[in-house]
């Protein structure tokens, strides 16, 4: 594949950048009262994406479209769908798509069809939510489970996390609970106002030997059988989400409670499959089924919708090109939704993990800027706290707004004032303000001449900073699955286009491996042939005071 910065197309982008050190949105804006309806796209009434502040015009997007085409991205697309093993380094499909997909839908790996197992999974979950839900699962005391405690750590945790919080309107009478740090603290402080008569825990672990995951379990295993007693009582409050059955059952877990899931499935794409069993037990297995309906949803508009209006691949060549051309090495995803306060830190291993990759595909040293770092926080909290960068930092930061047209609670008109500055921070950062601007409003508020002067600088903000504005109705389930979905596909697209591998994440495992030999020397070893920090640091935490 010829690369990236050697294709025509490139310098024409780099000359279309040149362009716009004489271009400014608030005068595109001025002189184009459709700007609005041709720079936006709907899914049906209920998801809509205004990309139409972002730092484009007609020529903008066509030379980016073209990239797409040139980089065969359709080509790209219809090989994930189709099953082809598109992770090369790890001889992998990746199918997280088929998750979401329909009883009825052909799609095979090896030439096998996986569409009837993945529904004999879920309907295995089906019928364990519906017990434990309806109180028919009985802890070993005969009271029935109240509570529910996930632990896993990255995919296994972030997306089911983030999830629960999302849908807190639709959650029933099981509450939901999420341990992933190493660190006990995390666990003392989940377990302290727990029962352990009706806890149930799930173990998220393909191979149930990640490290961190099984030291939290056995943790939780201990402060069970410190009251339980029985070893046997066991098997009704730990389940587990896993392959490996051996490992499984010799912790004490009845293997027709261990709940599987495929080698085609990354970590960070797995809350669509039994990795998701702690969002079905909170919301029930009908509101899932409708999150995974809108992750279908948001599939069958990628696969099928015309590049030029399909929102994934015009958030990914718009992201792309703030990134490669626009140098800004940092996107923030800011929503107006209390709820979707985990929805950035979800998306910052799905992004980050998948393109903060330094080679391409074939092996080769990348030349330009592949993922960017992500940032994120609820408005209006982030406006109190770093939107000041944003505005009027030396550094350009492309923001993604999300906000709600309904909300679950909207109390005494506070939605609307919600609202109010979702709209106002876009067209803030759109317009900016000039310097005439800051002088007339000082003067208005009756400030000396002397006072204009000095606090105009201060005062001015530049404006043209670019930002997406995603408006959905109301979060629901189905809204959600879109909405992950929408990113997944994104940052698919990004990978195509940079050419890198977006579903490997070799990057995690050197510290994986250094803290191996690390540890025995934590515990009285000789330290190895380790740098003179980290020798220093070691002697540090091992001395005896």
């Amino acid at each position: 594949m010829t690369s990236l910065t050697q294709l025509p197309v490139w310098d024409a982008l780099k000359d279309e950048r040149a362009a716009w050190k004489k271009i400014h949105l608030r005068n595109l804006f001025a002189k184009d009262s459709d700007r609005f309806a041709r720079f936006s796209v709907a899914l049906d009434d209920e998801l809509l994406l205004d990309y139409s502040k972002n730092l484009i015009r007609p020529q903008t997007l066509k030379l980016l479209l073209k990239l797409a085409q040139e980089r065969e991205l359709e080509a790209a697309r219809e090989a994930m769908f189709s099953g082809a093993a598109f992770n090369l380094t790890e001889g992998r499909a990746v199918l997280h798509t088929a998750l979401r997909a329909p009883l009825d839908a052909d799609i095979r790996v090896d030439g096998q069809p996986i569409i009837a197992d993945i529904h004999t999974v879920l309907a295995r979950m089906r019928h364990f939510v519906d017990r434990v839900r309806t109180g028919k699962w009985k802890g070993y005391n005969g009271k029935p489970i109240t509570d529910v405690v996930n632990i896993g750590i990255g995919g296994s945790d972030l997306g089911p996390a983030m999830a629960c919080l999302a849908l807190k309107p639709y959650g029933g009478n099981i509450r939901a609970h999420f341990v992933s740090n190493v660190d006990p603290s995390q666990m003392v402080d989940t377990l302290e106002d727990l029962n352990p008569a009706t806890t149930l825990f799930i173990i998220a672990s393909k191979t149930f030997t990640t490290q961190e995951t099984l030291l939290n379990a056995q943790a939780a295993r201990v402060w069970f059988l410190d009251t339980a007693k029985d070893p046997s009582h066991i098997a009704k409050h730990f389940v587990a989400v896993s392959t490996n059955a051996q490992a499984v059952s010799a912790f004490g877990i009845d293997t027709d409670h261990m709940f599987g899931f495929w080698d085609w499935i990354g970590g960070r794409y797995s809350l669509w499959s039994a990795i998701g069993l702690p969002i079905a037990l909170y919301i029930g297995m009908d509101a899932f089924a409708e999150m995974l309906a809108g992750g279908h949803d948001m599939d069958s508009h990628f696969r099928t919708a015309p590049l030029s209006e399909n929102m994934p691949v015009l958030m990914a060549l718009i992201g792309l090109w703030h990134s490669n051309f626009w140098d800004a090495p940092v996107h923030a995803v800011l929503p107006y939704e209390q709820r979707l306060a985990r929805f950035p830190a979800y998306l910052q291993q799905l992004d980050m993990e998948s393109n903060g990759k330094g080679v391409t595909r074939a092996g080769k040293p990348v030349t330009y800027t592949t993922g960017p770092a992500l940032l994120g926080e609820p408005g209006t909290n982030g406006q109190h706290a770093f939107y000041q960068l944003i505005h009027q930092g030396t550094g350009l930061i492309p923001c993604d707004f999300l906000a709600g047209r309904e909300s679950h609670n909207d109390i005494n008109g506070q939605h609307a004032v919600l609202l109010s500055n979702f709209l106002a921070q876009t067209e803030a950062l759109m317009r900016g303000k000039t310097a005439a601007e800051a002088q007339v409003e000082l003067a208005a508020a009756g400030r000396s001449s002397r006072e204009i002067k000095a606090l105009t600088p201060h005062k001015v903000f530049p404006g043209n900073r670019p930002s997406n504005a995603i408006l959905y109705r109301r979060l629901t389930p189905r809204t959600l699955g879109r909405l992950i979905a929408l990113y997944e596909h994104k940052v698919f697209v990004q990978g195509v286009l940079w050419d890198v591998n977006s579903f490997d994440q070799w990057g995690v495992e050197l510290g994986k491996q250094l803290a191996q030999i690390i540890l025995p020397e934590l515990h009285g070893g000789t330290p190895g042939a380790h740098d003179s920090s980290t020798l220093g640091l070691i002697a540090k935490i091992t001395q005896k005071d």
